[in-house]
């Protein structure tokens, strides 16, 4: 099977897939480069483990209203496991049989692990976003001050992960107040003693502290002629900025720190680390996530990180 080809809900219903067949699922998902990045990590797996050699890593455009439809294909197809992406991390929770806790307190699940009776959701944004934020910016989630865009699946993992992770300060912004009070709820059943604030996107908190790192969890930056979520220029000098989206690789908020000469990186590291442990909830196995990032700077036309 092609494993670059962008599969749709007729293929599904159509197609058999052989061995042991993984997938990402999202709408839109042309963009994705998890297929490359996870196949190569597979590849690894192969050089020492022969229980890998039918293993493939798939991508699926599926629209939000034949998502339980599909679901239910995959498990008779016999996909061992599903990265979810925009728009179904949220919508999954209504649709599988059981739930991590900690996909629970975030209110969503990226990733689907196969059994007999249907599929058992997990998170591992918050890990892949926790490990990111540290290799790429050198920031710990521990006593940092954070603030959040966006209040969707993403966002509700990164501000979870904030809270058990014990940062400072978390400030909240998106662009519907009822979004807001709708992520704020979730964070209701998280203990932690963490403050958490809110405002509108277009009007950053006056009293910030002098260092911090933003945190862009909305879909502002998917398309070129998105603007930035937040004007950079109303940071502290001491903040540092991370946008989750990753292609392209460089957003019109990752271009205004730039020019500002903040510290910045982009979502590759935490789409990198949130796969590999992924990939290991359905291998019981190390994953080698050099390779994972090295496949990923490939698709994206970027120079290798590690030779």
């Amino acid at each position: 099977m092609n494993t670059e080809k962008t599969y749709t809900l007729r293929d599904l219903e159509t197609t058999e897939f052989s061995g042991t067949p993984l997938a990402v699922v999202g709408h839109p998902i042309q963009h994705s480069v998890s297929p490359a990045m996870h196949n190569a990590a597979l590849a690894k797996l192969r050089e020492t483990d022969s229980r890998f050699i039918d293993w493939a890593y798939y991508r699926f455009d599926i629209a939000p209203e034949d998502f339980a439809q599909a679901l239910v294909l995959f498990h008779k197809r016999c996909f061992l496991g599903l990265n979810l992406t925009i728009p179904h991390k949220v919508q999954a929770l209504d649709l599988i049989q059981g739930v991590s806790a900690d996909a629970k307190s975030m209110g969503a699940v990226n990733t689907l692990v196969r059994d007999e009776l249907g599929y058992d959701g997990f998170n591992t944004d918050g890990y892949g976003l926790s490990r990111g934020l540290e290799l790429d910016l050198d920031v710990p989630l521990k006593d940092a001050n954070v603030i959040l865009l966006g209040s969707g699946g993403a966002a509700r993992a990164a501000a979870v992960q904030c809270m058990l992770s014990g940062c400072a300060q978390l400030y909240v912004g998106n662009r519907t107040p009822e979004r807001l009070q709708d992520l704020l709820a979730v964070l209701d059943g998280v203990s932690g003693k963490m403050q958490i604030r809110t405002f509108a996107l277009h009007e950053l908190p006056q009293d910030l502290p002098e260092c911090g790192v933003v945190v862009n969890a909305t879909s502002l930056g998917l398309q070129p002629s998105d603007p930035a979520p937040i004007d950079v220029a109303q940071l502290p000098t001491g903040w540092k900025v991370y946008d989750m989206i990753y292609n392209p690789t460089k957003t019109a908020l990752l271009e205004q720190a730039s020019a500002r000469a903040l510290p910045f990186a982009n979502g590759l590291s935490m789409l990198v680390q949130q796969g590999a442990r992924s990939l290991e909830l359905w291998s019981h196995s190390k994953v080698d996530a050099h390779a994972m990032l090295n496949a990923a700077c490939h698709s994206l036309k970027l120079p290798p990180r590690y030779a």
